[in-house]
């Protein structure tokens, strides 16, 4: 059975979910959740992801939710399928965790802020708080600035190859230039590492969905 993917294209977290899909070569079908019928908040939906969030995976029949769980999921069943995306090496697998857990404790949830501030709430014809915005490009900035102290001796977050860590910072940092047209430019590290990532046939489908989405809604 094709894996089902639970989401809306419009979400960061359905934007990881679909790059590592690709990365692994994993066929999939896509099933929107009308977001602003609040679908993700039936009885039904709730069923299969209790905290009423997106995305989630059905493998046939095996139900996981939390797009980084997925994404390791996914990995991990298909370790020689596609790009190799978690280190087998001791050390380097170390190295793997430290950068994922960086993702999630230094750079989510100031990217997060910046990202809902500037991109969504706009989106959704809410008023843009700039106190946020400046509060979260402030904090974020400073971690921007250990991320290029770090790339500037080697090539990705986790060493010289591409792990999941990278490409869960993809979505997110995409959509940073809303807030800051330099936040990446200026950290000479940071943009290089950042064309290297986005520059990829996964990213660059997952935005296609996001277009095609945007320009072809479904009717109501």
């Amino acid at each position: 059975m094709v894996l089902k993917l639970y989401g809306h294209p419009l979400l960061v977290n359905a934007h990881r979910v679909i790059v590592v899909l690709h990365e692994k070569q994993v066929p999939f079908v896509f099933h929107l959740i009308d977001m602003p019928k609040r679908e993700h908040k039936s009885v039904d939906y709730l069923n299969k992801q209790p905290f009423g969030q997106v995305p989630y995976i059905d493998d046939d029949g095996f139900i996981l939710y939390e797009s980084r769980a997925i994404c390791h999921y996914i990995e991990a069943k298909y370790p020689d399928q596609g790009t190799s995306l978690i280190p087998k090496d001791l050390k380097a697998n170390a190295l793997y965790q430290q950068a994922a857990s960086t993702e999630v404790f230094a750079f989510d949830e100031p990217a997060a802020k910046l990202v809902r501030e500037t991109f969504y709430k706009p989106l959704w014809g809410q008023t843009i708080d700039q106190a946020v915005v400046d509060s979260s490009l402030t904090s974020l900035s400073a971690k921007l600035n250990v991320y290029d102290e770090i790339l500037s001796k080697q090539k990705y977050l986790a060493g010289e190859e591409i792990t999941l860590a990278d490409l869960y910072h993809l979505p997110y940092t995409d959509l940073l230039p809303l807030a800051s047209d330099n936040i990446i430019q200026e950290r000479p590290n940071v943009a290089r590492w950042y064309k290297d990532v986005s520059s990829r046939p996964s990213f660059t489908y997952a935005i296609m969905q996001t277009c095609l989405f945007l320009s072809f809604p479904p009717s109501a």
